[in-house]
C-alpha cells in the first residue's frame, strides 16, 4: 500500500478541501446574482429604471477597476499567502453585503435627495455591492490558485471544473429562489438578507479550508518560498506574456456576453418569452445548471485527452450563434428559450473548463495569483461596462410600451438589439481562442495536451 506524503497526496483530502473552497464560492456566486431575477419586481416596488439597474449590475466591478483592488489584491494573494487572502476576501464580501442590505430595507432612501443624478439608494446599493465584488475577485482567485496547489499534476481541469459548478449552482438558486422569497414577502430585501446568511456560511467554510491549508504548508513549507521567489519583476514578465494577453482578452469578451446577460435574462423572459415574472428566473437558472453537469465533464476531457484551445473555439462559436438566435423577433416561445438556454450552458461550460487551467500552464505557479488578479481585472472592465451599456439601450432604444405586473404599470423592452450587442461582443472570442491555438503551437504550452502527468 502506498504510503502518503502530503495531504495532497489523500483524494479524500484534496476532494475535501474543493468542497470547502466551492461552498465559498457557492455563496458568493448566490449572493452576486441574487438581484438578477428581480429588475421587474425593482422597478415595480423601488422605482428603479433600467439604468440605474445598469449601473447596479456594473457596480460590482466599480472598485476592481477603477481603484485597481483586484491587482493589488493579487500581488497580496502572491505575497501573503492563500489564508490571508481568502479569509480578507470574505471579510470584503460580508461588509459589502450588509451595506447593500441596509441600503435596500430603507424605504425612505427611495425619496431621499439623488446623489449624482441616482436615487440615493442605488448609490448605496452599488457601494456595497462594489465592495462585495472586491471581496468576490479575490476570493476567485485566491480559491483558483489553491486548487493549483492541491491538484497540479493531477485532476486539475476536473477540479476547476468541480469547483466552477458548485459556484454555480449558486446562480442557479440565486435565479430560481431569489423572485419567490421576494414574491412572498413583496420586497427584495429578504432576498439580499438570504444572500447574507448563505455568504457567513461560506466564511466559516473557507475557515475551516485555511486550517488544513497551514497544515499542508507546514509539510511543505511552500508558503515561506512562495513568498521569497515572487517580486515586482515578475508582474513584468506576465505583461509582457502573448499567452496571457490573448487569454486575458478570451476572458473578457466571453463573459461580457455571459454574466451580464445573466443580470437581464430574467427581464428577456418576461418581456420577450411572456413568462410569469416569479417563475421567469427557472429559465435562466437552467444555464447554471447545464454548466454544472458539464463543466467537470469538459474539465476531465481536458485532464485525460487535452484539446482545451479546441474547447475554447468551439465554445466560442456556440455563444455567438445563441445569442444570435436569442435576438430573432420570430423566436419567441418559452420552450425555445428553454433549449437556447441549455445550449448556451454547454457552451459556458466550456470555455471556462478549458480556460483557466491553460493559464496555469502558460504561467509559472508562483505568479499565478498575480497572473488571475489581472485576468480578473481585465475581465471586470467588460463586467462593469456591459451592464451599464445594456441598461442604456434599454431605456434609450428599446421601451416600445407598458404592461401590467401584478397591478403596476412597468416599461416593456426589445430585447433585440441588446441581444445583438452581446453576440457582437462574443465574435471576438472566436478570434482570440484561434490565437491562443496558433500561439501554443509555437510556444509549447502544451494547451493541447493532457493535464494528468503519468
Amino acid at each position: 500500500m502506498k504510503k502518503t506524503t502530503n495531504l495532497k497526496d489523500s483524494a479524500v483530502m484534496r476532494w475535501s478541501m474543493l468542497l470547502l473552497v466551492a461552498l465559498t464560492m457557492f455563496a458568493a456566486y448566490l449572493a452576486s446574482d441574487i438581484f438578477s431575477p428581480l429588475k421587474t419586481m425593482l422597478e415595480q416596488h423601488n422605482q428603479w429604471t433600467s439604468t440605474e439597474y445598469g449601473w447596479f449590475s456594473s457596480s460590482y466591478s466599480l472598485f476592481n477597476v477603477f481603484l485597481g483592488l483586484l491587482i493589488l489584491g493579487g500581488i497580496m494573494l502572491d505575497r501573503m499567502g492563500i489564508r490571508f487572502s481568502g479569509i480578507t476576501s470574505c471579510l470584503f464580501m460580508v461588509v459589502g453585503l450588509v451595506i447593500k442590505y441596509w441600503a435596500i430595507s430603507s424605504p425612505e432612501l427611495i425619496h431621499a435627495a439623488s446623489i449624482f443624478g441616482l436615487k440615493a439608494q442605488v448609490v448605496w446599493v452599488v457601494v456595497g455591492f462594489g465592495i462585495f465584488g472586491v471581496g468576490a475577485e479575490v476570493a476567485g482567485i485566491t480559491v483558483s490558485k489553491s486548487i493549483v496547489k492541491w491538484f497540479k499534476g493531477k485532476e486539475l481541469a476536473l477540479a476547476m471544473g468541480m469547483q466552477l459548478s458548485i459556484a454555480r449552482m449558486g446562480s442557479a438558486a440565486a435565479l430560481i429562489f431569489s423572485p419567490m422569497i421576494a414574491a412572498k414577502y413583496q420586497s427584495v430585501s429578504p432576498s439580499v438578507f438570504f444572500g447574507l446568511a448563505l455568504m457567513i456560511a461560506g466564511s466559516l467554510a473557507f475557515m475551516v479550508y485555511a486550517f488544513y491549508d497551514k497544515k499542508l504548508d507546514t509539510q511543505m513549507k511552500l508558503e515561506i518560498e512562495a513568498e521569497e521567489s515572487f517580486n515586482m519583476k515578475d508582474v513584468k514578465s506576465i505583461l509582457t506574456n502573448k499567452g496571457f494577453w490573448l487569454i486575458a482578452l478570451l476572458c473578457v469578451v466571453f463573459y461580457s456576453a455571459a454574466f451580464p446577460f445573466i443580470k437581464y435574462a430574467t427581464d428577456l423572459m418576461v418581456n420577450k418569452f411572456s413568462v410569469d415574472p416569479k417563475l421567469a428566473g427557472t429559465i435562466p437558472g437552467m444555464l447554471p445548471f447545464g454548466a454544472i453537469i458539464l463543466t467537470p465533464l469538459f474539465g476531465r476531457i481536458y485532464d485525460k485527452i487535452g484539446h482545451g484551445a479546441d474547447l475554447m473555439i468551439i465554445g466560442s462559436f456556440m455563444i455567438v450563434i445563441i445569442h444570435t438566435l436569442f435576438a430573432m423577433p420570430f423566436i419567441d416561445h418559452w420552450i425555445a428559450a428553454v433549449i437556447l438556454m441549455i445550449l448556451l450552458g454547454v457552451a459556458f461550460s466550456m470555455v471556462p473548463s478549458a480556460m483557466w487551467p491553460s493559464l496555469a500552464k502558460i504561467m509559472p505557479e508562483r505568479q499565478l495569483g498575480t497572473t488571475y488578479a489581472l485576468t480578473f481585472f481585465i475581465q471586470n472592465i467588460g463586467l462593469w461596462g456591459m451592464p451599464v451599456l445594456i441598461g442604456y439601450v434599454l431605456d434609450k432604444y428599446c421601451i416600445i410600451g407598458t404592461h401590467v405586473l401584478n397591478g403596476i404599470e412597468v416599461n416593456k423592452y426589445d430585447y433585440t438589439l441588446p441581444m445583438m450587442i452581446f453576440a457582437g461582443m462574443c465574435s471576438f472570442a472566436i478570434l482570440l481562442a484561434f490565437m491562443v491555438k496558433i500561439e501554443d503551437k509555437k510556444k509549447g504550452y502544451g494547451l493541447q495536451l493532457p493535464n494528468i502527468k503519468k
